[in-house]
């Protein structure tokens, strides 16, 4: 836990109040800036198959354009994926992101476990798609980074810039796991965390606390929650092996779709 601190404080940093206020900008980058490098880091952290593959260049001329800051890591991703045969970056998708609890997608796995809270963060944040004009397909959970990502991107910037902010330790946990493992995606993630505030003292203590103790768990599920609208859908699908991050979770692709609707 020694280095992990160390990390953390090296990251850290005593945060602005307008930074707090706004945490779209606190990375000083523009909103093109973040929306393009959302949109990279989303097409990253997706499957790897052929369509991948052929946004490389697309990828590329993006990346190069940012600044530094967050362009450096995305066109490491790049080339760190781009140097794997396609088989063999596909098994290790599935090892780094499908059967490891550290390397789970699933934002709210981290901050909720697989508990009745879950559900709830999951219908907030289906609530925020919805009003911005998104669905999530009914085979996917709004929580999926790469979802997240991109409706940041191409929807609304601003509620998507808050559901990173409030997952921040989780996308943290889930980055220093990377930089652990030398990931190819580790770049991906470093540059995702550079278009947000820096840590706070709260969040460092809950990245020590899930690195400590992992997620919270309950066996009871999610049903206590059929008032809501959503809650229903959503605990089908939550307790999923592949949307619990567990390590009995079903390898392999994860179908994403977002409904075209208005776009702000």
């Amino acid at each position: 836990m020694g280095l992990l601190s160390r990390v953390l404080e090296r990251r850290g940093a005593e945060v602005p109040l307008a930074q707090k206020r706004d945490p779209l900008h606190a990375s000083g980058l523009s909103d093109a800036e973040l929306r393009a490098t959302w949109i990279c880091a989303s097409w990253l952290l997706g499957y790897p198959d052929a369509a991948l593959l052929g946004q490389a260049d697309v990828i590329r001329r993006l990346a190069e354009d940012l600044p530094e800051q967050t362009g450096s890591g995305l066109l490491a991703g790049l080339e760190a994926i781009g140097a794997l045969p396609l088989t063999e970056l596909q098994s290790r998708y599935v090892d780094t992101f499908d059967t490891r609890r550290r390397g789970c997608l699933y934002l709210t796995y981290f901050s909720q476990g697989d508990t009745r809270r879950r559900g709830m963060a999951l219908v907030r944040i289906k609530q925020d798609f919805r009003a911005a004009g998104a669905e999530v397909g009914n085979n996917e959970l709004p929580d999926h980074l790469p979802t997240v990502l991109e409706f940041a991107a191409a929807y609304d910037a601003e509620r998507g810039a808050k559901i990173l902010r409030t997952n921040r330790p989780g996308l943290e946990l889930l980055r220093i796991h990377l930089q652990e493992i030398d990931s190819p995606w580790h770049g991906v993630l470093e540059a995702i965390s550079e278009t947000l505030p820096p840590l706070d003292m709260e969040d460092r203590e809950a990245v020590m606390r899930l690195a400590a103790e992992g997620p919270d768990d309950e066996t009871v599920g999610l049903d206590g929650y059929g008032q809501e609208e959503d809650a229903a859908a959503v605990a089908a699908h939550t307790m999923a092996a592949p949307s619990s991050c567990d390590h009995d979770a079903t390898a392999g692709a994860v179908p994403i779709e977002l409904t075209k609707g208005p776009r702000r």
